[in-house]
């Protein structure tokens, strides 16, 4: 068990997870800033964040949060690398 933890697999998953919860937060902080017309997250910096690993919450914050909904490229751009993200996990599982 010890060796599995320390596995690629576990690591990158822990990770995901890391930055997914990251990016469905700060999806729900600019979701208020929004709401209350102050200063909000650059749209690149919410890219970055997917990129990086949090790809899965923004997915879910855009839903959760109602937000980004209607820029088509959250609506595709999210989804994909949540996709892409969790295939590198099924194959470092399955490899």
């Amino acid at each position: 068990m010890k060796n599995f933890l320390c596995s690629p697999p576990a690591l990158l998953s822990v990770f995901l997870l890391v930055m997914s919860l990251t990016l469905f937060i700060t999806m729900g902080i600019d979701k208020r800033r929004a709401v209350k017309g102050r200063y909000r997250i650059s749209e690149r910096a919410l890219f970055t964040l997917a990129i990086c690993g949090g790809a899965v919450g923004g997915w879910l914050g855009m839903y959760a949060f109602r937000h980004k909904t209607r820029h088509m490229k959250f609506v595709i751009c999210f989804p994909l690398f949540a996709v892409l993200q969790l295939g590198a996990v099924i194959l470092l599982i399955t490899a």
